[in-house]
């Protein structure tokens, strides 16, 4: 697999990024976290079901779809450690997994649209296709396990308030929705090291360009030279050395 053609790999890896990225952006603006039931014994009224999310909070009937009470300053009032805690990861992990994604979105630009015989004069200053999946799958990986880690928490931690409060909660879809696109962003990393590892050489830097080939040097035809040079009246003597 050469460093210079664009292969289904480094396509599905931008397109399952991108999804990875759209559905934790989502994740974070569902207001279905966590589910708070709240019974009553008196048979004219009904229950209540209180949907948590990151920032709104929505207070409901059961069996209902209608917020009775929609509160917009949840995100300021939020007792629930978990909660705070995925306020920041969340949007964190979506910043960095764009950045990701512009890095591959650059190694995939370059891949495409660079030559194959760049100037021996520029050579040192090329972005490397190779090093921008490299780098992309890294911080692919970084986003996902900021997003994935507080994510299951949210299912560890129902048990503490289950045992603290009484069993009036429960998760609810947006953390599947968030566990499942940091599972993606693990699988996209996994598609840059593959692609990357098929690439490249091992015996160069990562960062430098690199080449599929040996690149074609008939253009670049270094010039002879004489032990004695006629243009300069110095001369120059090349030490020799005689084998038998």
């Amino acid at each position: 697999m050469g460093c210079q053609e664009v292969h289904a790999v480094t396509l599905f890896a931008f397109v399952c990024g991108t999804a990875s990225i759209a559905g934790l952006f989502a994740a974070t603006l569902l207001p279905q976290w966590r589910l708070m039931k709240l019974y009553t014994f008196n048979r004219n009224e009904k229950n209540l079901t209180v949907s948590m999310g990151l920032w709104v909070k929505c207070t409901r009937l059961e069996w209902s779809r209608d917020c009775m009470i929609y509160d917009t300053e949840w995100y300021a009032s939020v007792d629930q450690l978990d909660i705070r805690v995925l306020q920041f990861a969340l949007p964190f992990s979506i910043l960095i997994g764009a950045a990701a994604l512009i890095l591959c979105l650059i190694g995939i630009c370059n891949t495409t649209f660079s030559s194959n015989v760049p100037s021996l004069k520029i050579a040192k200053c090329l972005v490397n296709s190779a090093g921008c999946h490299l780098v992309a799958g890294m911080l692919f990986c970084l986003a996902g396990t900021m997003s994935i880690t507080p994510s299951a928490w949210v299912i560890f931690y129902n048990n503490i308030l289950n045992s603290r409060y009484g069993p009036y909660f429960t998760y609810d879809i947006a953390v599947f929705v968030a566990i499942g696109s940091a599972g993606g962003m693990f699988f996209t990393a996994a598609l840059l090291f593959m692609w990357y590892c098929n690439c490249k050489s091992l015996s160069s830097a990562y960062w430098q360009p690199l080449y599929s080939h040996i690149p074609n040097m008939q253009n670049y035809i270094p010039p002879s030279y004489s032990s004695q040079s006629p243009l300069s009246p110095i001369d120059i003597d090349f030490p020799v050395t005689y084998t038998v």
